[in-house]
């Protein structure tokens, strides 16, 4: 296929797709929570050495896989081999498990919000138990096709953009009108404070700058080619680091960082904002409870048979059952959905035992999902060291400056990313039964049964189709 029937998109499109990827109001307050207003600078410092980076390491190896459009397993398979490019697929795929652990919470608590005005508390195992009924509910619509979710994330999305601009915007002009800040805005209290704890808590920054691998796959549609990708995406990446890191600064104008909570701090910001300028707070609660309840209904909705969906599709044939694999007529793996399904459900569970609070659970579990979420790009890198050690040779459009820069970037993201995974695993504090049966439990477990599936699938292959199999291969 040639490449002029490919360019399809426009910049402004792929700028639109990237933030709708990326950004989140949401890991705004999850991070002043956890780190205050230091997390100003972390997001735009991991905006600049790692989501720009990221996703120009992912646009090369789309380049070396022009033929492909399966994603992440070609990528790493053209320079590791089918194993590493089995279990790159597969940690994609299990991250998502506990996202889903920590969406759900959210989604009980911005619906308290829409229909209440105000959160109602629940207790961990209470919210454990609506969180799964919840989940149940949506895998059971997301498998018979949701075709209208598209429109109404793209709409909620819209608004919760011109909330944050509003925000700001608002917040700002309420400092320059001499307001009192709840919690002061100084370079002291911006400047991190480089210990275990922090480093456990920046995993968080680079999750909510994650999603390069997902519009990275457009770089052969659009328009103008890698040259105008590159371009648009690091205009996109600053301004998405800008927005974030402007929005953690006037985050605490109206509501201290100690008030804040994981569950419906957004909705606590606009309160406060609401609070200050005389407007109606039962109605602003409503009104950006019902933006975030929506557009978080609908990510549940879509994450709950997209990833499923991706991962049993490209992965090769026999490693599943055919019928785990078989798909509806919605094109959808239906039974794969329900062992999803079941496994969330232990996933939502086990950190109710350590925690006194629906706050103490939703840190457990967005440290967990911020650990676990370090995984899939960091295999990425590791393909992409091998690639630029040993196949730099292979023909791509596309590079990432010389063989020395490539080796050099990614070799200094790794190291980060290395050191973050351990410090959010072993988070300071941490309950020691937690962090063993769930932060190491879990990973140990999901990642010896992929080896284990994967050894099982090439036993049933012959001595020269392991070879084969072994081997990179650029598609």
């Amino acid at each position: 296929m040639s490449t002029s029937t490919r360019g399809t998109i426009g910049k402004f499109a792929l700028l639109s797709m990237t933030f709708a990827a990326v950004y989140s109001f949401n890991n705004i307050i999850n991070n002043n929570i956890e780190i205050g207003l230091s997390s100003a600078p972390m997001f735009f410092l991991a905006t600049l050495f790692y989501f720009v980076p990221f996703c120009l390491i992912v646009a090369e190896f789309v380049s070396l896989n022009k033929n492909s459009e399966a994603g992440v397993y070609a990528w790493v398979k053209s320079s590791l081999g089918g194993r590493w490019a089995f279990i790159t697929a597969y940690t994609y795929w299990f991250v998502n498990l506990f996202f889903f652990t920590s969406l759900l919470p959210r989604i009980i608590a911005y619906a308290s919000y829409a229909f209440l005005g105000f959160e109602y508390i629940f207790t961990p195992l209470t919210t454990a138990v609506l969180s799964t009924l919840l989940f149940a509910v949506a895998t059971h619509v997301s498998n018979n096709g949701a075709k209208l979710l598209g429109p109404i994330t793209s709409i909620t999305s819209s608004l919760m953009l011109l909330l944050t601009l509003s925000y700001i915007l608002l917040s700002g002009g309420a400092l320059l009108g001499g307001i009192e800040p709840a919690d002061p805005i100084t370079i002291e209290a911006m400047t991190p404070t480089f210990n275990w704890a922090f480093l456990g808590v920046i995993t968080w920054i680079f999750m909510a700058a994650g999603g390069a691998e997902s519009v990275a796959v457009y770089v052969n549609d659009i328009k103008g080619g890698h040259k105008s990708f590159v371009k648009v995406i690091i205009v996109a990446g600053i301004f998405i680091g800008v927005l974030y890191s402007v929005g953690s600064i006037v985050a605490n104008v109206f509501v201290s960082r100690e008030e804040l909570k994981f569950t419906g701090g957004s909705v606590q910001v606009f309160e406060g904002m609401a609070r200050h300028f005389g407007l109606s707070e039962i109605i602003m609660n409503r009104f950006v409870g019902i933006v975030s309840f929506t557009a978080m209904l609908g990510s549940l909705l879509m994450w709950t048979a997209t990833p499923v969906k991706i991962f049993f599709s490209e992965i090769p044939k026999g490693i599943f059952g055919e019928k785990t694999v078989a798909l509806n007529k919605e094109g959808v793996p239906v039974r794969a959905a329900w062992i999803q399904f079941l496994i969330v459900i232990p996933l939502m569970f086990i950190p109710t035992l350590a925690s006194d609070t629906v706050q103490d659970l939703m840190s457990t579990i967005i440290n967990m999902t911020a650990a676990a979420s370090m995984l899939p790009p960091l295999f990425i890198m590791i393909a992409y060291l091998n690639l630029r050690i040993k196949l730099d040779h292979l023909e791509r459009d596309f590079k990432m400056g010389s063989r020395f820069t490539g080796i050099t970037v990614v070799s200094i993201l790794i190291g980060i990313f290395t050191v973050g995974f351990f410090a959010s695993t072993f988070p300071t504090g941490g309950d020691i039964m937690t962090i063993i049966f769930y932060n190491v439990g879990g990973i140990v477990i999901f990642l010896g049964y992929a080896w284990w599936k994967y050894n099982k699938y090439e036993q049933s292959l012959s001595k020269e189709q392991r070879l084969e199999e072994s081997k990179p291969a650029v598609q």
